[in-house]
């Protein structure tokens, strides 16, 4: 099969289109015949060699996460799934060495789910990732319905699904953004605020009592605005500063977890969730896609297009 491949550590250069054996499908796994698979920035950081202290890499390795596509075949002992299936998935296993960059990947079926109709394959591509990260902060910080939260970055791929998904809860969404996004955050249900100086006065102008929780997609002060403005400053999730926890608040490293992969595409066939893609470029353009993505200009997703 083909796939991208990284032999070395480094920047987007290190990528090259190889030819690779097709995974072999162990117990309790699938085949999954990739359509197309999403860019996220930690695959430019694992690349880069920047996730050793996190996850097991091993070299050389094939990038990415995300993944939609159809099952060419399945183990022995899987039931959940059956040859044809279309799906989507959320595939990091206990070693990072062969990701969803390729035109197969073997899944575990706890990193999959049925794909939602309503979404497209890119669509599809770029929802597990960022959904499953969005989902699970806001449950960290307990959102519910009534309640006003604050989400930083919120134009981003992690930071729209939030959005969504805090206003389907019936959440009260104010979201930070440049001005260029604004009318963007609107169509999702968010009032925009624009991030930088000054930002918390912004904020208490649209919220005067607090706001109830917050998610934190950019790092650097964005934990310490949002307990200033927070009712409970422990109600504050972070996906980038490792150091929230020590703060009082939560810090979310993403689960594959295939419950919450369903509800996602539940939201989704229900009309209240959508992904957006920025960009669709051929598997074999990944260098310039991680170009685009280490820009950190990218509104929603970038997704390679596998087949």
């Amino acid at each position: 099969m083909k796939a991208i491949l990284a032999r070395t550590y480094g920047g987007p250069d290190v990528l090259e289109l190889a030819e690779t054996d097709t995974p072999e499908v162990g117990a309790g796994s699938v085949l999954v015949r990739v359509k197309a698979t999403a860019v996220n920035p930690v695959d430019w950081h694992i690349v880069a060699g920047h996730m050793d202290g996190l996850l097991k890499v091993a070299l050389p390795v094939v990038p990415g996460f995300d993944v939609a596509g159809v099952v060419e075949a399945v183990a022995p002992d899987v039931t959940e799934f059956a040859v044809g299936d279309e799906v989507i998935g959320y595939v990091r296993t206990e070693q990072v060495q062969h990701g969803t960059y390729a035109e197969f990947v073997a899944a575990p079926v706890h990193t999959l789910a049925r794909k939602p109709a309503s979404l497209d394959w890119e669509q599809s591509a770029g929802l597990p990732l960022v959904g499953l990260t969005a989902l699970q902060a806001l449950v960290a910080v307990g959102v519910g319905a009534g309640e006003t939260v604050l989400v930083h970055a919120a134009a981003g791929g992690v930071g729209s699904l939030a959005v969504q998904i805090a206003v389907a809860r019936g959440a009260r969404v104010i979201g930070t953004a440049s001005e260029r996004n604004h009318d963007f955050l609107r169509s999702l249900g968010a009032e925009p605020v624009t991030y930088g100086e000054g930002l918390a006065e912004r904020v208490r102008q649209l919220a005067p009592e607090g706001i109830d929780a917050a998610v934190d997609c950019v790092g650097g002060d964005a934990v310490a605005v949002s307990q200033e403005l927070l009712k409970d400053s422990s109600r504050v999730a972070s996906i980038v500063d490792q150091q929230v926890s020590a703060k009082g608040g939560h810090h979310v490293f993403t689960q594959p977890v295939s419950a919450d992969l369903e509800e996602l595409a539940t939201l989704a066939d229900a009309g209240k969730l959508t992904v957006h893609v920025d960009r669709v470029l051929p598997l074999a353009a990944a260098a310039e896609a991680f170009r685009l993505s280490q820009t950190k200009r990218v509104r929603g997703k970038i997704v390679l297009d596998v087949g």
